[in-house]
């Protein structure tokens, strides 16, 4: 009879231990969430938009008081544009070296960045990113179509990173984002470039506009392309898009020019991080075809 009372008064302490580390894992979760909220000066409200979580289910969850799922903790973790693991690991991101040092190196230039990878690694950049040349930019600013006709007029392969993702889900991207959601689209689109990199020395790639919202991404790109910024007036974005046939930016959608004016402006510092700039505002295809053939074997990206 001792035995098991003393069994069963180590399973309460076993038990009573493990709801302390839980509670104290639900704290520091929101304690760090409101942290990361306060640096980036973004309310709770904007954060609920961002991330698809409630305000109610936010204030809870910085209050301590919220026992948030692994599915909805990474949809704020990315609207906040941190990695899940900062947000319950034991270390403090905020006096962590190794964790400070990474938010610095993700939020540096390309140049920055290059110059860090050129002191911690032995591989050179040229050999990193071989010939390969990425156009990044808002959707109609003529990646797709400059990008193949480039590739034509060089002789060397051109592929869209969309049809790479189309190809391994085995469906529409529109379908890939009703099944698995943003989330599972970036973890396919990260694999796709991780593909594209190990089968590709020589070629031109367009991606998706948002791939800068995912930094692990966006920085294994930077780091293995040479990449030019492809760029328009937010007017000539919408009405390329429109003359695509597709009426998706405008229908029911009275502020969609404002917008998409403030999805260009809180990319602009991320797209800038690119190598070159070619600005197709004003001309026609053929000229700024011109351009970005120029603009890569000036460069001597291939």
């Amino acid at each position: 009879m001792a035995e098991i009372t003393n069994f069963r008064g180590e399973a309460r302490a076993e038990q009573s231990e493990t709801d302390r580390v839980v509670d104290d894992l639900i704290a520091r979760v929101g304690e760090r969430v409101r942290a990361a909220r306060d640096r980036k000066g973004i309310p709770r409200r904007v954060l609920s938009e961002k991330s698809g979580v409630s305000p109610r289910y936010l204030a809870q969850l910085e209050a301590g008081e919220g026992n948030i799922s692994i599915g909805l903790l990474q949809k704020v973790a990315h609207a906040l544009d941190h990695k899940i693991e900062w947000l319950v690991g034991e270390d403090d991101p905020w006096t962590s070296d190794a964790l400070r040092i990474a938010d610095l190196y993700r939020s540096a230039t390309a140049q920055v960045q290059e110059a860090v990878l050129a002191t911690l690694s032995p591989e050179p950049t040229a050999q990193r990113r071989a010939n390969r040349v990425c156009l990044v930019g808002l959707r109609g600013a003529g990646k797709s179509t400059l990008g193949r006709r480039a590739g034509m007029k060089l002789g060397i392969p051109f592929v869209e990173l969309n049809r790479e993702i189309e190809e391994q889900a085995g469906m529409p991207v529109d379908e890939v984002m009703a099944f698995y959601g943003q989330e599972g689209y970036r973890r396919l689109e990260a694999q796709a470039l991780s593909r594209v990199i190990a089968t590709h020395d020589t070629m031109i790639l367009a991606v998706a506009g948002g791939i800068v919202a995912e930094p692990e991404t966006y920085n294994r790109l930077l780091n293995h392309f040479h990449t030019i910024w492809v760029k328009a007036t937010p007017a000539e974005h919408m009405a390329r898009v429109r003359e695509q046939g597709d009426e998706r930016p405008m229908a029911g959608n009275p502020e969609a020019m404002d917008q998409l004016k403030s999805i260009l402006t809180s990319r602009e510092a991320l797209y800038d991080k690119a190598l070159a700039q070619l600005d197709t505002s004003g001309k026609t295809e053929d000229e700024s075809l011109a351009e970005l053939t120029g603009l890569i074997r000036e460069r001597g990206f291939v």
